[in-house]
């Protein structure tokens, strides 16, 4: 508790101005801290848009994208009619084509969209809900070491200046003997 108090005493020394405050960043780590917050906002919101605009579930097996995704269903439609009209109408040879390149484009699409989420999608959630706010709780926790340091130095600088050396133990007896 008393160190709670002493921290926000000096806390409050460091912003009227009374005590010196120690800077141990740069201007450029300055800048950049200034900029963090924008950066993980910037990375939450496009994250979120990208999900929005992936035709799959995220996340999924493959196997299981290909049984959500529209285009598959499509193709799978198409190559059931086939099979129905069989090879011999035009219609029939027609669908199986178009089943058989519906299909291709439905595979190249879930790779896309699964490439998508590892190397850009990934990256940004772990940069804005891991790597960002690991780094305030870092500088929060510096500018509470670097406040306890300046509250030592404080401390010792007044314990310096404010005793006066002890008279010497012999010039003590003296005057109390007489």
């Amino acid at each position: 508790m008393k160190k709670q108090f002493n921290r926000m005493r000096q806390l409050a020394n460091q912003t009227v101005g009374r005590a010196e405050k120690t800077e141990v960043l740069s201007e450029d780590l300055l800048q950049a801290e200034k900029r963090l917050e924008l950066v993980k906002q910037v990375s939450h919101s496009t994250h979120k848009k990208l999900a929005a605009c992936l035709q799959g579930q995220q996340n999924v097996e493959v196997d299981k994208k290909s049984k959500k995704l529209p285009l598959a269903t499509l193709a799978q439609c198409m190559l059931e009619g086939a099979a129905l009209l069989g090879d011999e109408s035009m219609l029939g040879k027609m669908l199986k084509l178009c089943g058989e390149t519906q299909e291709k484009l439905s595979q190249e699409l879930i790779l896309f969209e699964v490439t998508i989420e590892r190397d850009v999608m990934d990256p940004l959630y772990d940069l804005s809900e891991v790597e960002i706010p690991n780094i305030q709780k870092q500088r929060k926790h510096l500018a509470k070491l670097v406040l306890d340091m300046d509250s030592a130095r404080t401390r010792t600088s007044c314990l310096q200046t404010c005793t006066a050396p002890w008279p010497k133990s012999s010039t003590m007896q003296t005057t109390s003997r007489r």
